[in-house]
């Protein structure tokens, strides 16, 4: 598959150069973690209190801890093996998911905005993400799990890169 942009310049889908860093493991385990807290501490807590819990409240609680067992250990490190990105002075690539994986290109006469955005377990870990606004219908590329001082900086490349570069973004 190949995009096109408005100076005929053939762009191939191909798997992004960098991976991102290592510390998003962490971020995506405690987020993660997050959602399994409250599925289980909810079910946990209605065991635990109710003078008589319905037995299958018993069984969704112990698949329910088998699944987040196997959920913390196998997600964080197939994410990170999957989610790769790489920007050239042509097109910004991405690769991302896990169980539905996604390849985008963005054509940098496409790039319209550029965004650098740091949830609370983001700051935690040092991390941040980069958001690629273009005039696609797809929407925008996301970049996630980049260190902090390496989202600053290409952030502002990017910025540099389509300032200088000709047309119009659409």
């Amino acid at each position: 598959m190949t995009v096109e942009n408005t100076s005929t310049l053939r762009l191939r889908l191909r798997p992004p150069a960098h991976r991102v860093s290592r510390k998003a493991v962490g971020q995506w385990t405690v987020s993660a973690a997050i959602g399994w807290i409250v599925v289980i501490g909810i079910q946990a807590v209605v065991v635990a209190t109710s003078d008589d819990p319905p037995s299958w409240l018993s069984v969704t609680l112990t698949i329910c801890c088998v699944l987040a067992a196997a959920h913390l250990i196998v997600m964080p490190q197939w994410r990170y093996r999957v989610h790769r990105w790489e920007v050239t002075g042509e097109a910004v690539y991405t690769q991302s998911g896990w169980l539905k994986q996604e390849w985008r290109i963005a054509p940098i006469s496409r790039i319209q905005t550029v965004d650098l955005e740091r949830g609370p377990i983001e700051q935690l870990f040092g991390l941040a993400k980069i958001t690629v606004t273009t005039a696609s219908a797809a929407g925008p590329l996301h970049i996630s799990g980049l260190d902090h001082e390496r989202a600053v900086e290409l952030a502002d490349e990017l910025t540099r890169t389509t300032q200088a570069s000709p047309g119009d973004a659409t």
